[in-house]
């Protein structure tokens, strides 16, 4: 049983869902919206609004924490001067996830999630 149980394991080891979460984040910050399971995208919006509320503030502390998670300079610059500074007046909910289709082959729900 679940009672209570903090996230969700996707069906892999630790080190597989932490890289998992590490890039569809990246790819989240990157084009503003991506389409991926609904489980995914549920576990992923925890995870990506933790980075932009440490990232909101901004300076080089925040800066050394979002890296330490993401280990892409590119999606680091992009999330602390673009993304983060449009959420200063909000607090939480950066995401949205928008339930699409189902998928052919698998039957797995498919979801948009995208920054709000």
């Amino acid at each position: 049983m679940r009672h209570r149980h903090g996230y969700r394991k996707l069906g892999r080891t630790s080190a597989h869902r932490e890289a998992l979460l590490t890039n569809l984040s990246i790819a989240l910050i990157e084009h503003g919206k991506i389409e991926t399971t609904l489980m995914k995208a549920k576990e992923l919006r925890s995870f990506a609004e933790k980075l932009i509320t440490t990232a909101r503030v901004g300076d080089a502390n925040a800066h050394r924490s979002v890296f330490a998670v993401l280990q892409n300079k590119e999606a680091t610059k992009t999330l602390i001067n673009e993304v983060a500074p449009k959420y200063t007046e909000r607090n939480g909910g950066y995401t949205r996830i928008v339930k699409t289709r189902i998928r052919r082959g698998d039957a797995t729900p498919m979801a948009y999630i995208e920054l709000v």
